[in-house]
């Protein structure tokens, strides 16, 4: 047998034996679901009186998803569907919500919006995130450009990096190394790695964060072709965040970050290897200030990011492209009834195509949030938006929710009606490939209705139905080989049911539930079904194990290697995983170990690309 096959049932029979000798039971306390939620108002509210089902990943989920990517976590929550992160590492990921696209999903990082301009969709590309320096996630689904504008039409994804530790000086270190093979060919090399450090403290009113991380994976080839050949993926990222707390009320935070990634792929058009590679660098320096008074406070987030990337191929290309953020807001409480925000966001985006184009867009916005004593809670504002191509145009929303005390929670009932606005990027309008100088501006609106439930800590359910309509969408047409507007529009509607329940505090469980439907187009790679569950158990104070199951439904994908491409139905799969970890020294030193697809099945995300069987992982992550 296999010596790493040996290595890592030793390892389970020992994480086995060390949960059978523990004798005493210091149990967990449950995670609180009744916690406060932000990024839906900009102010800390408790989620009964939030008008929507925010999605909380907190950094102790984190800590138990050790060895997953950030888009392999929010793929397990209700509403998304993020194509690619089952397949090999350096794939490109399609982040879909709520049955819509990409560039609809507003992904922030530390209060600033981030997207490459120089790129097709101008998307965020999640591959250069590194895991190991996020903190917390907050995620809200549906239109919300009042407060964060364009892109955000399906969800808005924000990311909060790791702060700087309390201590004079802390050191955090984490690795992990595991196989990487697919359900044909059980290998068990170990042949995917990642590993971070970082140093951090405070000194009087000085605060550093110094961290670098590393990801490399071999083993399987980005296409299934008959030779297999290998393909690998490597990313190197470092970041730096300076803070100074100039008094009680003012305090600035610099930071950096520097990522880079090498990624080999194969030719996909006939789906044959080839010694491809793309490389992409991304370079991002920001500010964070704050500065409080009574009743409010001060807010300025702004961010420089430059990215520039090339393809090693039969058609050889380079992109380089830059942006600029700013986001100035004020918050102010009048009451414990009344909250306002009143913002100016300014975006500029240039990108290198056949000559440097550039656009600016330039909103005012303001939000209130109306939280009553007898149960009504209101969240609307509205935004103008001033695009340098297309001029004015107003979004807003509506956001009503009506909250009914028990005696053991909450019931509450949430409504949304809101709009947004997406304009073209600089590839669509003066890119080498397909522009068109004459595209209108995508407009979309959502409505939502939902029901929430709420009990002693213990137990929430949510149902909610949303339903969607984009018009003037952009698309490609494959007769004239261009960016278009298409003359139908595009109507999503579905149901995403969600359970958190603890039933002592030693055990939870959650599950939730999607079903989308998406007319319009063929809505490729967007399954109409998808169950994600999770079980997880803290066996001791130390030791702990989670168990996860995973459904997606039959959806279709367009197959390129005919002319004109043909639509393949792509059958429906289930995905098991499971985690264990053990504090050998509480706070200090945690290991894990994982097994992903562990009934090693066999399927297709992305049609003729490799997928991952069952594969195993170990870790450890120290705190000194």
């Amino acid at each position: 047998m296999n010596k790493n096959v040996l290595s890592f049932c030793a390892t389970i029979l020992l994480c086995a034996v060390i949960t059978a000798q523990e004798s005493e039971k210091d149990p967990i306390p449950a995670e609180n679901l009744d916690e406060v939620v932000v990024t839906d108002s900009r102010f800390p509210l408790k989620r009964e009186n939030s008008g929507k089902t925010v999605i909380k990943i907190t950094s102790e989920e984190l800590q138990r998803n050790q060895g997953k990517s950030i888009p392999e976590i929010i793929n397990t929550k209700s509403g998304f569907e993020i194509v690619g992160s089952r397949g090999r590492d350096g794939i490109v990921l399609g982040v879909f919500a709520r049955g819509g696209r990409g560039r609809q999903v507003l992904i922030i990082i530390d209060g600033v919006r981030v997207a490459d301009p120089s790129s097709f969709s101008s998307e965020y590309d999640l591959r250069l995130l590194s895991s190991a320096n996020v903190a917390s996630i907050e995620i809200i689904k549906g239109a919300s450009s009042t407060l964060y504008g364009p892109n955000a039409a399906t969800a808005v994804i924000n990311i909060t990096t790791k702060k700087a530790s309390s201590r004079k000086i802390a050191l955090n270190v984490s690795s992990s190394a595991g196989t990487n093979q697919t359900a044909v060919d059980q290998n068990y090399n170990l042949s995917r790695s990642s590993n971070s450090a970082k140093i951090s403290g405070t000194l009087n009113k000085f605060s550093y964060a110094i961290g670098a991380s590393n990801t490399y994976a071999e083993g399987l080839s980005a296409l299934v072709t008959p030779d297999n050949e290998k393909d690998p993926f490597s990313k190197i990222s470092a970041d730096v965040r300076l803070g100074y707390r100039f008094s009680e009320h003012f305090n600035l935070i610099v930071y950096g970050n520097q990522t880079k990634v090498k990624n080999s792929f194969d030719e996909s058009f006939g789906l044959s290897d080839a010694p491809y590679q793309f490389l992409s660098k991304q370079e991002r320096l920001g500010i964070s200030s704050q500065y409080t008074y009574t009743n409010g406070s001060f807010n300025l987030n702004a961010a420089y990011g430059a990215y520039n990337s090339e393809s090693i191929s039969a058609f050889p290309n380079t992109f380089a492209g830059d942006n600029f953020a700013i986001d100035a807001f004020n918050k102010y409480k009048f009451n414990d009834n009344l909250y306002t925000v009143l913002g100016l966001n300014y975006i500029d985006d240039t990108a290198d195509l056949a000559t440097q184009k550039n656009f600016t867009i330039l909103d005012p916005y303001v939000n209130l949030v109306y939280v009553s004593d007898f149960g009504l809670n209101l969240n609307t504002g509205a935004r103008f938006n001033n695009h340098s191509e297309y001029g004015g145009n107003f979004v807003f929303n509506l956001n009503p929710s009506f909250v009914v005390k028990t005696k053991s929670g909450y019931i509450k009932v949430l409504s949304s009606y809101a709009t947004s606005y997406i304009t073209p990027n600089l590839t669509q309008l003066f890119g080498a490939f397909g522009a068109n100088p004459d595209l209108e501006p995508e407009e979309d609106r959502t409505i939502e209705a939902g029901l929430e439930y709420f009990s002693n800590d213990r137990l929430r359910l949510s149902a909610l139905y949303f339903n969607r309509k984009e018009q003037n969408f952009i698309t490609f047409d494959p007769i004239t080989f261009g960016s278009i507007n298409a003359e139908n529009t595009i109507d999503a509607q579905g149901v995403e049911l969600e359970l958190d329940w603890n039933p002592n505090q030693n055990m939870q469980f959650n599950v939730n539930y999607t079903f989308t439907e998406r007319k319009g187009d063929n809505a490729i790679r967007l399954p109409k079904n998808k169950v994600n569950a999770t079980f997880g158990y803290q066996f001791s104070k130390r030791t702990n194990a989670t168990l996860s199951y995973a459904y997606i439904g039959q959806r279709l994908d367009s197959d390129f290697g005919v002319f004109p491409a043909i639509d393949v139905p792509l059958d429906p799969y289930s995905i098991v995983d499971l985690y264990f970890g053990y504090a050998m020294i509480p706070n200090k030193l945690n290991l894990f170990l994982s097994a992903s697809n562990l009934l090693n099945e066999s399927f297709t995300e992305v049609l003729g690309f490799t997928t991952r069987g069952r594969n195993f992982r170990m870790g450890f992550n120290l705190t000194l």
